[in-house]
């Protein structure tokens, strides 16, 4: 006796473990009950996938197995392949949502980073002007190009201490 069988569940090209069992419903009936499932899924929703039901006769399950079972076999092994894309793309997304956080969290530590040497800059500036010291703290208000938010406050304070300057004798203002 020769069958091709396995050449047949080879030519559905699918990607999965069978379970096939058998059992005699009468003396004449058969009941095949066919479950196609993929144990490399993450998603425990692959076990919710039912097993597919086949009742004859000998013969007719020999002439009908493979046109009935290709379709539901091909559908399921479509469904495992979209629920293991979806799990890698979450995956993916959730690691990016990270990556992202990570950035902005970042991006706010530099920017506290920016603005606690701004303030301990003009902290300073504070300190020797309260000394007198107008030229020292005119030379340490920092750049505006450095600090672009604060540059017209930067201007403003530097123009400021500039008037304290004591008065140059060589370069008198003109009248």
């Amino acid at each position: 006796m020769e069958t091709n069988f396995f050449q047949s569940i080879l030519a559905l090209q699918v990607a999965g473990n069978w379970t096939i069992n058998i059992a005699k419903e009468t003396t004449d009936r058969l009941i095949v009950s066919v479950l196609f499932f993929n144990d490399t899924i993450g998603d425990d929703a692959r076990k919710k996938i039912p097993p597919i039901l086949l009742k004859g006769t000998a013969q007719e399950l020999d002439e009908g197995f493979f046109e009935v079972i290709q379709q539901p076999v091909q559908e399921t092994a479509q469904l495992f392949s979209n629920m293991e894309q979806f799990l890698k793309e979450k995956e993916q997304a959730k690691i990016n949502s990270q990556m992202e956080k990570d950035n902005a969290s970042k991006a706010d530590k530099e920017k506290t980073d920016k603005q606690k040497k701004y303030e301990d800059a003009m902290k300073k500036v504070d300190e020797l002007e309260a000394d007198g010291k107008y030229r020292d703290a005119w030379m340490k208000v920092p750049q505006p190009e450095l600090y672009p938010e604060y540059a017209e406050n930067i201007r403003n304070r530097r123009m400021q201490l500039s008037e304290q300057f004591a008065p140059d004798l060589f370069n008198e203002p003109k009248s």
